[in-house]
């Protein structure tokens, strides 16, 4: 039986073996046998030349269509060229100094060429490239059977062992392979119908037909995909005996005093996703759930909104806790959460009577659509101006009055009733008495008759006012009752003597009139009162507050008497595990985000965030302590006290928190932000704080490829917020190929100039600084003076030709990556003159990327040049276009979370995707897809397909360490969901695979050392 851990100096020789080992590090047997081919080629089928990409090491199957050569004019040597083609397309492959090579690279020859793609010129190209040509007489055997063969199989290879020797070397391993073991058990073999893992080796590489290589594949997927859920089996069994501290809230606790006073009603994805997560808590074993989904933050409005008291409105920056407002039922409630939220855009919505009033864009309102008895809808600010009227141009959206409420306490100087009369009556009145608006409504409602029987009509209960003024007191009036009060400006306009006419709708129980017509008489609409929604129109940014009101409807009645509601996202999972006597740390990426976090919790839980032995802390309230490492040392040590201590119930911080020198008192749960900036190790490091494992929750907007591929493999539950986060403007997104359409980067500017010319800011991001030290380190090749005359690849002017390696690809086409400092430069002195452009990157003193960021947020900076220190914790509404150069460069969750930059003001976002990569290669694919979609699981998905999953059981975030050679984790679910059923019942019945040896040994080889620790992590 052969043995898969066979060094493979063994089977092909140490110089061999070395080549293998350094450049694809394939050191085993089953290294090389799991080394599966990329594709096939297959005879008589040429390479699609179309879909090469710049720098991918490739094999292509082609035929030789011209061959040229010619000697350098300024030097020594010869430049050979031989132009390939699959009919369509071709490609240009170059040989310096090897002339020789004509008599055997023919036109009409067909075979295999090997190399790395480059472009000069605008052309692609093979430098150097190693071939096999498929016609000519070759002594090899192996060649020979290799190009008999009606598929051929093209590896991933290197330049140093291209595809036909890796070819070479399997068919030598192939030849001596005995049986091996065979992790799959016979039984799910043969129930499965699946061959033995030396004839899916066999099918693999050297297929008959494609009927071979599909059974192959199939087998081959079960193996990786049955192993690794052997592997978590086992995990989640463990897990099971794994104990954590269930943490229940207690009875009138901290977390019930919070909800008392949250200033919302929970949307139906949060109460889901709370439910499951208070589950998680309150069960013996840690939790590991992670949660995709953004949450939006407070509802606000400006600081001169009026909000409605007992005693009359007063402004919005007036109240403070302990305020007594009116709800939209009638009854006095108390103010007990005060937010600030900072300057904000906001929004005025007119009303069809002419008033307005003002908020943020996620601003709740409860609204009515369409006809009688339908039942009322919580919609945001821009949920209503996003879908404003029906197809028919009818608007769509209608807000209820209020209950009528007595305002103040002292009784009217006069009668009102007479008092209205005597207004009535007089050529020029002034404006009502307050002492009459902030009355009874039984005085109001006098008032008002009063009026009406002098200047009021019968007919459509309207009246008249000798000014704008009065009209408009006593259509307040009118609202303060409950009823609906609209001028008539066709009738009022046409006027020159300044009468203004309103027509009203009064409740039935407040008749209009009192010597007037017979007011039994009157039938009141049902919809009386109702006042429909015109517009939604953007009026500026302005300081905004946000408010809890101590009562179930969370409501009160702002400009106008106009009910609104209000609402934003509590950590409520934190507050859990405080109530049951533990801490709770969440881990934030950077400390803006982090120092966000904190002020927004604080805010949010009022005198609960100051424990009980604080003075004016709640005595269910717990401290809410920052730690961060720009902090100083006083204040470090403070809060390495109240965590130790347990003072402080809940910590937001970063890295910091990872530090030895922090202990926790009882650290319950471990809540992960933004967590594709993290790896497992950092996580683990704070879980690892606590003496028994705390529970987990990891919140992200776009999974990080392992979190996904452990997410579809089940170690990770999963809750979703689907819902967009409110006040969010929608986000375009194109592709600019600034190589293929340099019109359309000149475009880019322009349209960044038109944004900054309408008051709005833009983001541009590069890959690099471009400071002395990241200036690239490649090998610069010599050049002759006479090089831009001759117009040739640099790889002529190399000292040695034949040394080529490395440096194949480093032509005058190959560039390093555009830098910050660079680019802004290049645009302040030209297609951005004039702008106010400024720099931020990681390598910056603190106080002087606080300052840049100060400027841009306070709109002193037009254009922020920046690497990728802004992708979170940055929130500029204002900015609302967002450049990424080199945006190949960047991973797809990178992408999403720069684009969430903008939008995120009242202005749409316009996201621009600058590359070089021409149409059809994977690169732009990629980009493609991202600009096609925003949803976070969706780009997961994209990045899964194209970049590999990362390492399941390693380190690697991606990609280049993926023990997931054959499995795809987003197309082969359901291989992954049959394998996961099979796995469970075996572990079930063999937990130590006692009776599946050769299993145990595949499951010791894929769990190294490292991997079985990262495993353990998780």
């Amino acid at each position: 039986m052969s043995r898969l851990d066979e060094p493979l100096a063994k089977l092909v020789g140490d110089r061999t073996a070395k080549v293998l080992a350094k450049s694809l590090d394939l050191t085993t047997l089953g290294d090389l046998l799991r080394h599966y081919p990329r594709r096939y080629a297959e005879r008589g089928r040429l390479t699609d030349l179309s879909r090469l990409e710049v720098d991918e090491h490739i094999t292509v199957m082609a035929e030789i269509a011209k061959v040229t050569k010619r000697q350098f004019r300024n030097r020594r040597g010869n430049l050979l060229e031989v132009v390939v083609t699959d009919g369509r397309g071709h490609l240009k492959l170059t040989f310096f100094n090897q002339g020789w090579r004509e008599r055997e690279l023919r036109p009409g020859l067909r075979g295999l060429f090997a190399g790395k793609v480059a472009r000069f010129r605008d052309e692609l190209q093979l430098n150097q490239p190693d071939y096999q040509l498929m016609d000519q007489d070759d002594d090899d055997p192996g060649a020979a059977a290799l190009f008999a063969e009606a598929l051929i199989p093209v590896y991933p290879a290197a330049a140093a062992m291209p595809s036909w020797k890796l070819s070479q070397c399997v068919r030598v391993a192939l030849d001596t392979l005995g049986e091996v073991g065979d992790p799959l058990p016979d039984e799910l073999l043969r129930r499965r119908d699946m061959p033995g893992l030396r004839q899916a080796f066999q099918w693999i590489h050297a297929p008959k037909s494609w009927g071979e290589v599909n059974a192959a594949r199939d087998r081959l997927k079960w193996d990786e995909a049955f192993v690794l859920q052997v592997a978590l089996a086992q995990r989640r069994l463990a897990a099971q005996t794994q104990t954590a501290v269930p943490r229940r809230p207690r009875p009138e606790g901290l977390l019930s005093a919070f909800d008392s006073r949250l200033p919302f009603t929970l949307t139906e994805g949060q109460v889901k996703v709370g439910a499951e997560i208070a589950d998680d808590l309150a069960a013996e074993h840690p939790m590991h759930r992670l949660l995709q989904g953004e949450v939006g933050s407070g509802k606000a409005q400006p600081l001169d909104a009026l909000v409605l008291t007992p005693h009359g409105f007063v402004p919005m920056g007036d109240i403070t806790v302990g305020t007594e407002v009116v709800t939209p039922s009638g009854e006095v409630a108390l103010v007990d959460g005060v937010f600030p939220q900072g300057v904000r855009d906001v929004w005025r919505m007119t009303l069809q009577d002419g008033t307005s009033v003002e908020c943020d864009d996620e601003h709740l309102w409860v609204v009515v659509r369409g006809p009688q008895g339908t039942p009322p809808q919580l919609l945001t600010t821009r949920q209503i101006r996003e879908d404003l009227h029906n197809p028919d141009g009818v608007r769509k959206w209608s807000i209820a009055p209020v209950v009528p409420v007595d305002l103040g306490s002292d009784s009217p100087p006069s009668d009102p009733y007479e008092t209205g009369r005597r207004l009535a009556a007089e050529e020029n009145p002034g404006r009502v008495p307050g002492a009459f608006r902030n009355a009874s409504a039984k005085d109001r409602h006098a008032f008002v008759q009063g009026w009406m029987d002098v200047r009021g009509f019968e007919l459509g209960e309207s009246f008249s006012a000798p000014t704008p003024e009065i009209g408009g007191d006593i259509a307040w009036l009118v609202r303060s009752l409950g009823g609906l009060a609209t001028a008539l400006r066709g009738l009022s306009e046409d006027r020159d003597d300044g009468v203004v006419h309103f027509t009203t709708c009064l409740p039935e129980e407040y008749p209009p009139f009192r010597d007037k017509g017979e007011s039994s008489k009157r039938h009141v609409p049902p919809v009386a009162g109702r006042r429909w929604i015109e517009s939604v129109d953007h009026v500026g940014r302005k300081p905004v507050q946000c408010i809890s009101v101590a009562h179930p409807e969370h409501m009160y009645v702002t400009d106008n008497f106009t009910p609104t509601h209000n609402t934003m996202i509590a950590l409520r999972a934190m507050l859990t595990v405080v109530d049951a006597g533990g801490q709770a740390a969440m881990l934030a990426p950077t400390e803006v985000l982090a120092q966000q976090h904190h002020r927004s919790i604080v805010e949010m839980m009022g005198d609960l965030a100051d424990g009980p032995g604080m003075l004016g802390g709640s005595e269910v309230g717990t401290k809410v302590t920052l730690l961060t490492g720009s902090m100083g040392v006083p204040a470090r040590r403070a809060a390495l006290l109240d965590l130790v201590t347990g003072e402080a119930g809940i910590v937001i911080g970063t890295h910091a928190l990872i530090e030895d020198k922090v202990k926790f008192h009882d650290l319950g749960l471990v809540v992960v932000d933004e967590q594709h900036r993290f790896g497992v190790e950092q996580r683990d490091a704070l879980r690892g704080k606590s003496d028994r494992p705390p529970h987990l929750l990891v919140m992200t907007a776009t999974p990080i490829p392992r979190t996904v591929a452990m997410t579809v493999f089940g170690d990770l539950e999963t809750s979703v917020l689907d819902q967009l986060p409110s006040g969010r403007s929608p986000i375009a997104t194109h592709v600019v190929p600034a190589r293929e359409k340099p019109n359309f980067l000149e475009r880019t500017w322009e349209r960044l100039r038109e944004e900054v010319a309408k008051g709005h800011q833009a983001y541009i991001v590069c890959p690099r600084i471009g400071d002395e030290e990241d200036d690239p380190k490649s090998k610069k090749p010599k050049r002759g003076k006479k090089a831009v005359e001759e117009d040739l690849p640099a790889e002529a002017y190399l000292d040695d030709p034949d040394d080529i390696g490395a440096d194949a690809g480093e032509g005058a086409e190959k560039r390093p990556p555009l830098a910050v400092l660079e680019v802004a430069a290049g645009l302040e002195s030209g297609p951005l003159a004039g702008l106010r452009i400024g720099v931020l990157h990681g390598r910056m003193a603190p106080d002087a990327k606080d300052e840049v960021m100060r400027r841009f947020t306070a709109g002193d900076v037009d254009v922020l040049v920046a690497t990728t220190v802004i992708e979170v914790g940055v929130n500029v509404p204002n900015a609302t276009v967002m450049v990424i150069m080199d945006s190949e460069r960047f991973g797809v969750s990178q992408l999403h979370q720069l684009r969430g930059r903008v939008g995120r003001g009242s202005a749409p976002g316009l996201c621009l995707l600058v590359s070089d990569m021409p149409a059809g290669t994977a690169a732009r694919e990629r980009l493609d897809a991202v600009a096609a979609t925003l949803d976070g699981f969706e780009l997961s998905r994209i990045d899964l397909e194209q970049r590999r999953e990362g390492d399941v059981l390693g380190e690697a975030q991606s990609g280049s360490r993926s023990s997931l050679r054959m499995l795809a984790v987003v197309r082969d679910e359901d291989v992954i969901v049959a394998a996961r059923d099979e796995a469970t019942e075996i572990v079930a019945r063999d937990p130590q695979l006692a009776e599946h040896p050769e299993l145990r040994s595949a499951l010791a080889s894929l769990l190294d050392e490292e991997r079985a620790e990262y495993l353990d992590k998780g």
